[in-house]
């Protein structure tokens, strides 16, 4: 179980910046107000404040359920509901609801997504980063247009370049 959930949240955190294979190495730890595991369901659902830390990164949620297949070492699906937000150095992600779909190596965020990476901002209707691509695409919605705010000159961290 503990390899499921390490799997899980390293690729719902992943980004560009920490390999995917550092990450893995580091130990995963998990609090919440209730665990619930149901093995002929095959889920296990994190509820109440939760928080994942793995590493740099870290995940907070109202909730976390996480779906696997077979003896409980594929996992199928990860989503997290409710003031959802992953933080790893100066990169934040919010929004109400995320799931990290590992067949299709993607994780997507929804009910107003937000990226933040030093003073850089993307919003949208959802946003969809596509892990083995290391590549996003955020879509609008009626009412809602995508929206950049992007400062040249400047790196990652939020440093200006020399």
């Amino acid at each position: 179980m503990r390899k499921l959930f390490t799997l899980a949240l390293l690729l719902l955190l992943a980004s560009p910046v920490c390999g995917a294979q550092a990450v893995r190495k580091e130990p995963l730890k998990i609090k919440s107000d209730t665990l619930q595991t149901d093995n002929q369901q095959k889920t296990a659902v994190f509820e109440g404040k939760v928080v994942a830390r793995q590493g740099d990164m870290t995940l907070y949620a109202d909730k976390v359920v996480v779906s696997y297949s077979g003896d409980g070492k594929e996992l199928s699906k990860v989503e997290a509901f409710g003031n959802v937000r992953i933080l790893q150095g100066n990169r934040e992600a919010t929004g109400a609801h995320g799931i990290y779909e590992p067949k299709e190596a993607r994780i997507i965020l929804d009910g107003s997504p937000k990226v933040v990476q030093g003073d850089d901002v993307v919003t949208g209707k959802v946003i969809t980063y596509y892990v083995n691509e290391q590549r996003s695409v955020v879509t609008s919605g009626p009412k809602q247009r995508v929206e950049a705010i992007i400062h040249p000159g400047e790196q990652h961290d939020g440093k200006s370049k020399p």
